[in-house]
């Protein structure tokens, strides 16, 4: 039988603003190490750039294309709901999101293209940024479980500084390269 509970998670306010955002999941498990997840906003089909708090429910839910971290947990025979809990460290907006139009429709592909083209390089500089958070967390022991395969590479100048914000929660990362 399920135990019944009362349960409370608080969100800060400024975890709603659109905009480009890292964050790292810790699934925590009793008697298990952590695992972690690296994601981004910022969408690679559309201008848009949710904030994190949108993706909470997407990577636990049960919409294939949204539900990343509970398919990595599956594929190594976790069930989500059998975990102690799940942590949040998001880090952002690191840059806004692309302005829209007011009347802005994604229907309208010539405005979409232009949004895209705004958006793109944004998109990749915080996709390299992913990337790179995921191998570094990796490399230095943690166990992570996606890959994040990108083409693009992030200027140290631009990487430094979020590497630093993560090495907080994340002390085996070190302060600095």
């Amino acid at each position: 039988m399920q135990e019944i509970g009362t349960f409370r998670i608080s969100l800060p306010s400024q975890i709603l603003r659109r905009g480009f955002w890292l964050y790292v999941w810790r699934v925590v498990r009793d008697q298990s190490p952590d695992l972690l997840y690296v994601g981004r906003t910022g969408d690679n089909s559309s201008p848009n750039a949710s904030p994190p708090y949108i993706r909470m429910g997407q990577h636990l839910g049960s919409i294939k294309n949204q539900n990343a971290l509970r398919q990595h947990l599956c594929k190594r025979g976790i069930t989500p709901e059998d975990c102690q809990s799940f942590e949040l460290v998001a880090h952002g907006p690191i840059y806004p999101e692309v302005v829209k139009p007011e009347n802005f429709s994604h229907s309208d592909s010539v405005t979409k293209a232009r949004l895209m083209k705004m958006h793109r390089p944004i998109r990749d500089i915080v996709g390299a940024m992913e990337k790179r958070l995921a191998g570094e967390l990796r490399s230095a022991g943690y166990d992570v479980l996606n890959s994040v395969k990108w083409q693009y590479d992030v200027p140290e100048i631009d990487w430094l500084p979020v590497r630093q914000a993560f090495a907080a929660d994340f002390p085996k990362l070190g302060g600095t390269i």
